[in-house]
């Protein structure tokens, strides 16, 4: 576990559940910073070391590491775990700026690495039970809201919390990005911490996405409308509600294998909700990567994925710079 910060200590939990199911074997946990590195050794039972190289040159059998050091770093970490013949999860955002997340890729191809990105909300369990639903969704309304926390503070809140929901749309859309418009604004720190974005695909699909970091609530939610039917999914309380009008409501049921169906006020809509398997997201995301290692196989969420959606955080930013000078306000 490279990175052992807030969220690198829960990369570093579970790989520690996961050892004592007998699927794997937490090595060390890496940090620059000793004392938090020690702490987090002796609270997972495993090493701690200073650096990269200390830990390549103690555990030469380290086989797959998570990356959670700031995205700054991701390509020196990542690329040196690599080039050893580590393969890596790394977290969201993949890299600093497209070139970095290119090198990202030549690496991985050219050392024959898996390396999956971390866009933890694939892995949820309301996103995995819409996926069968999915036909030609044509708009989505979304928020992500968060009280200020002094986490990620190296990133704009379009690349710390949008990004996740930016790569949950470009999957379920399936379309090429045709216009982007975005205002957002600096509050508590010098980067954007609130965000609004609107994008229309080439598909027709129009896409509103509200994202913020100080906000006094916690909500992360994602609808969505496609002929005949609106779905709401809730990422916090992992689930999924349908409703569909007509023929569309046949189609949703046959595109899921247990829908339960409930009563609604209107007759001529009715209500339903895919059975969901509740599991923790984390878990889900670092059990498939070490599939992924194990059998050599692509992971669920590629570079490629990483890089697509980074690279429309970054277009969204631009134009975020845009609107802020038109209007004469600065990013901070």
């Amino acid at each position: 576990m490279i990175g052992v910060g807030a969220f690198g200590r829960n990369h570093a939990r579970v790989y520690q559940q996961l050892q004592q199911a007998g699927r794997v074997r937490l090595v060390g946990v890496v940090d620059p910073n000793m004392a938090r590195a020690d702490a987090m050794a002796r609270e997972f039972s495993c090493k701690a070391f200073g650096s990269v190289e200390q830990m390549l040159t103690t555990h030469s059998g380290v086989q797959a590491a998570s990356v959670a050091v700031p995205t700054v770093l991701h390509l020196e970490v990542a690329r040196t775990l690599m080039e050893a013949g580590v393969d890596v999860l790394i977290e969201k955002p993949v890299a600093a700026t497209l070139g970095e997340a290119d090198e990202l890729l030549r690496v991985a191809a050219e050392h024959n690495r898996v390396a999956q990105v971390g866009h933890l909300e694939r892995f949820n369990p309301a996103v995995r039970a819409t996926l069968p639903l999915i036909n030609r969704p044509m708009f989505f309304e979304v928020h992500r809201l968060s009280v200020f926390s002094p986490r990620a503070l190296d990133v704009d809140v379009v690349l710390d919390l949008m990004i996740h929901d930016l790569d949950v749309v470009l999957t379920f859309v399936k379309s090429e990005v045709k216009e982007i418009r975005a205002v957002g604004l600096p509050v508590l720190s010098g980067k954007v911490d609130i965000a609004n974005v609107r994008l229309e695909f080439e598909s027709g699909c129009v896409a509103n996405f509200t994202a913020s970091r100080v906000s006094t609530e916690r909500v992360r939610k994602l609808r969505f409308f496609q002929a005949g039917q609106y779905i709401s999914i809730d990422y916090g309380r992992q689930d999924v509600l349908v409703f569909s009008v007509g023929g569309a409501a046949g189609n949703a049921v046959g595109s899921a294998a247990e829908m339960a169906s409930e009563p609604s006020v209107n007759p001529q809509i009715q209500m339903a909700k895919p059975a969901i398997t509740a599991e923790e997201p984390l878990l889900a995301e670092i059990k498939a990567f070490l599939q992924s290692v194990r059998e050599r196989s692509r992971p669920v969420v590629s570079l490629e994925d990483g890089r697509r959606a980074l690279e429309l955080g970054l277009a969204i930013l631009e134009e975020i710079g845009r609107h802020a000078g038109r209007i004469g306000v600065g990013r901070g």
